[in-house]
């Protein structure tokens, strides 16, 4: 991947999955990253493989006091970011029949509000920064309701609809947003999926995909993969609502009947 310079960025949730592949791609080729997530082991192997380029600031994003505190550590070692990459997130399914409200919050909790954390201590960093640019990570089940994934799917409208109006609002000061949506990737979140998951991408493929459209010249506004899967999707959600509604109840019975 060519870069036409080095970049300081910082990437949440960058202890497994799409973030640690991404880390690992973004070290590759040469960008200094200031990591974090709450499994400290993953963050430090990678400092010792890319010695100089890592800067550990580990810490739980759902504490706005720890975020604080990674701001200040990003600003004392460099004093500004060209990039954030705000990928840390997580996904709980609901059963309707007992509906849990706490999981609900806890979802968003952890995919919406943490990440206003974060971005509400990146802006500033972003502002002295070169070229800046933010990265938030949605999914692709914003585009179409699925059964079981009310809080997960509510948590990742919300991102969609935050970083579209930043967008607006951050486009006078030349801030770059760019919104990416996932199809199934094999992360240890997907692992404990128990329903056909279709064109799914190892996390190597998605990673390295991410990394080539965010270093792009052009900077893409969204970044959708894969590209056939997102389509269907988008299709889909064009139908009216009644068939969106019976083919969402086929989809739920063909789970509670475990085919």
């Amino acid at each position: 991947m060519s870069i036409s310079h080095t970049r300081r960025i910082w990437l949440t949730g960058a202890s497994s999955g799409i973030g640690l592949g991404l880390a690992k791609e973004l070290l590759e080729a040469g960008h200094h990253l200031a990591l974090t997530a709450r499994t400290l082991p993953p963050l430090q192997d990678l400092s010792e493989r890319y010695p100089g380029q890592v800067l550990l600031i580990p810490g739980d994003i759902t504490d706005g006091l720890q975020v604080k505190v990674m701001g200040d550590r990003i600003d004392e070692a460099w004093g500004h970011l060209d990039t954030a990459i705000l990928n840390a997130g997580t996904c709980e399914y609901i059963e309707a029949r007992d509906f849990d409200a706490t999981l609900v919050e806890r979802v968003i909790r952890t995919n919406l509000l943490a990440t206003s954390l974060c971005i509400q201590e990146a802006l500033p960093l972003l502002r002295k920064g070169k070229r800046p640019h933010l990265v938030g990570v949605t999914s692709a089940v914003t585009y179409l309701p699925l059964p079981r994934a009310e809080a997960y799917g509510a948590s990742k409208a919300g991102l969609r609809y935050l970083f579209e109006s930043l967008r607006l609002d951050l486009a006078g000061e030349n801030i770059d947003v760019t919104i990416v949506s996932p199809g199934f990737v094999d992360t240890p979140l997907t692992e404990k999926n128990d329903f056909p998951m279709p064109m799914r991408w190892p996390v190597t493929r998605a990673a390295r995909y991410i990394a080539q459209k965010i270093n792009a010249p052009g900077r893409p506004l969204e970044i959708a993969f894969p590209r056939t899967f997102i389509t269907s999707l988008r299709l889909l959600a064009l139908l009216p609502a009644r068939a969106r509604l019976a083919m969402g109840k086929y989809m739920a019975r063909t789970h509670r009947d475990g085919k």
